[in-house]
């Protein structure tokens, strides 16, 4: 068999566009690791600020109250200010945006996108809106991969390769969780293997993840203890966790999808009022219980080494149920992960509590299904069971549990599947595409508008 010279040339020129793709991700990785580094380093600033204030507040009575109210409802406010003003697609997590772009639904937003997703979700999620970090560190991610591709003029097919690399290296650099960011963009994003787009997230990778911990430190997110691998006869009770987790996700998703409806039916109100009013609700439940705000790794932490009482956990789960939804409602940017990660280390840790005091005679840890719950939790929603699996597998820096996670996910992923319950993201999406058609038809308004000058 021979190769033909304009095989040998086409050949060739695949090479130097890959090799040439390649270095682009490699620039654009370490960008974004930078980037979003900082906004986790920025974060953590802010939830310290954010407690340092309600301590001091609470030694001013009525007054310091006033003034953790007002500081969530200005910061709500603003974040929802500078969404519409700016950048309307910075609103919420920004996948459902990235996922639609990828798919040629609507075109990448312009690059003010960027530092609105990180000045405004520092504020919403600073001001204790129960948000993801994941979300704004995606989108941003994807943003400047954009952008780097539009300074070196590739084509589209090049730009979707590296727009979705930055996202899952935005993924990877807010959990400091690599190997689930490549999973993230192959199962989530473009839902297929990919060589151009592995290769692109690799590159992207290999210096995102370098400079993020430059600043955030190799360690693992979570903490946990030493897990021993469950006995044959506790194996089928993570089976119903996985459906216990799947049915908390459908209802999850639905009261998701509710709150953003009835957000939608007050649209001639202001954003900011909106945002203001959820705002000032969070602010209320910082001043009584500010360990239950923002975006809950501290809960997450503590259900993993089983800290609280059984009540405790039942408590904060159930307000923590109803805080995503509202918060995602104010249309500020922050995501999803985070929030959900919470929710299914609670419910797993209540669930094993109980396990354990139905059935003695097992060597049950409550811990290890409070870890399991985390990933059947996930993929309950969100429907990407690998990503769900690596991701907590990484932030934990645990790998004993994976067996028992399998079971979990696969009740987890089927029963929603078989009660017609859609993945969020794909709910999301379609609410991202009604936002595009009425911006557009806003700009049409605007330009057909008679000059009164």
């Amino acid at each position: 068999m021979t190769i033909s010279r304009n095989e040998l040339r086409q050949a060739a020129g695949e090479d130097r566009s890959l090799l040439r793709l390649v270095a682009i991700a490699l620039v654009a990785g370490a960008i974004i690791g930078c980037v979003g580094a900082i906004f986790r380093v920025a974060l953590e600033h802010a939830d310290r600020l954010r407690d340092t204030m309600i301590a001091w507040a609470h030694g001013h009575a009525i007054w310091g109250f006033l003034i953790i109210v007002g500081t969530c409802v200005i910061a709500a406010s603003v974040a929802a200010w500078m969404v519409r003003r700016f950048s309307p697609h910075a609103s919420g997590s920004g996948i459902p945006h990235v996922e639609a772009v990828l798919h040629e639904q609507i075109p990448p937003a312009p690059f003010s996108l960027v530092p609105v997703k990180f000045f405004a979700g520092l504020l919403a999620i600073g001001a204790g809106l129960a948000l993801g970090r994941e979300g704004p560190t995606v989108q941003m991610g994807a943003g400047i991969a954009v952008f780097a591709a539009r300074i070196c003029r590739l084509d589209w097919a090049d730009c979707r390769v590296l727009l979705a690399a930055g996202a899952g290296a935005g993924l990877a650099t807010a959990f400091n969780a690599p190997i689930a960011g490549v999973v993230f963009v192959l199962e989530e994003l473009i839902h297929r293997f990919d060589r151009r787009v592995a290769v692109g997230t690799l590159a992207m990778l290999a210096t995102a993840i370098p400079i993020a911990r430059l600043f955030l430190g190799d360690a693992s997110d979570f903490r946990v203890a030493p897990l021993s691998y469950p006995d044959a006869e506790a194996v089928p009770l993570f089976f119903v966790l996985g459906a216990v987790a799947g049915l908390l996700a459908i209802a999850y998703n639905r009261t998701l999808l509710a709150a953003l409806a009835v957000r939608d039916r007050f649209a001639k109100s202001p954003v900011e009022l909106r945002a203001g009013l959820i705002g000032a609700s969070v602010g209320i439940l910082a001043w009584f219980a500010p360990e239950l705000v923002g975006g809950g790794d501290q809960i997450t932490q503590r259900a993993l080494i089983g800290y609280e009482s059984p009540a405790i956990v039942a408590l904060a789960f159930l307000i923590r149920f109803g805080l995503g939804p509202l918060s995602y409602a104010a249309g500020t940017p922050g995501g999803l992960f985070a929030p959900l990660l919470v929710l299914g280390a609670q419910s797993g840790l209540l669930f094993g509590a109980a396990c354990r005091h139905l059935l003695p005679a097992l060597n049950i840890q409550p811990e290890a299904f409070a870890l399991v719950g985390m990933a059947a939790f996930f993929t309950g929603v969100v429907r990407s069971p690998l990503t769900g699996i690596v991701l907590v597998a990484e932030m934990t820096a645990n790998v004993t549990m994976l067996l028992p996670m399998l079971g979990a996910c696969l009740v987890a992923m089927l029963l929603p599947m078989l009660l017609r319950d859609p993945p969020i993201y794909d709910s999301l999406r379609e609410h991202t595409l009604r936002l595009e058609q009425q911006i557009r038809e806003r700009c049409g308004a605007c330009s057909k508008a008679p000059d009164n000058k």
